[in-house]
């Protein structure tokens, strides 16, 4: 029986992160954790393409493009919704899901769903923060392990 599973390494592999500008108080700080892990992980500063769109929603078009354009070994994806008091907050978090999912399917390239969606500015500072517990840092790092299995899975070896 094979077993493949991916590593927390990742010299030598790129990466793009696309974030959303909406709410940058919050998408700059999961950028920096993004940014963080994949230093960790020994991926290379020149080997990251970071991509800026305006918000949630366009994230996942860009995430698709860049896939198709850039060669990444995955991609993460960084955003944050906030609710409000409209039904606003539930379509963009639903489009924002579909479309991450959408374009990893399509693309092939895996994608690391990295969009806050929360109920406060509190909530989503505190999923911020510095260190490992910050959701981009822990995007960033499944995307390490996916595009390491990926590439596992591709040369045949577990």
């Amino acid at each position: 029986m094979a077993t493949f599973e991916g590593t927390r390494t990742a010299p030598g592999l790129r990466f793009a992160i696309v974030v959303a500008r909406f709410n940058d108080f919050v998408t700059g700080r999961l950028l920096t954790g993004a940014q963080d892990a994949l230093a960790a992980a020994g991926v290379a500063p020149d080997a990251i393409d970071v991509v800026w769109v305006p918000g949630a929603f366009e994230v996942a078009s860009a995430a698709q493009h860049v896939a198709a354009t850039r060669g990444p070994a995955a991609v993460i994806c960084l955003g944050c919704v906030i609710r409000g008091g409209t039904p606003h907050f539930e379509y963009i978090c639903q489009a924002a899901a579909q479309g991450v999912t959408t374009a990893a399917l399509d693309s092939g390239v895996p994608m690391a769903f990295g969009i806050l969606t929360t109920d406060s500015v509190e909530q989503a500072l505190e999923r911020a923060a510095p260190g490992p517990s910050n959701k981009g840092y822990e995007a960033a790092m499944a995307a390490v392990e996916m595009a390491t299995v990926v590439a596992a899975l591709a040369e045949g070896r577990s």
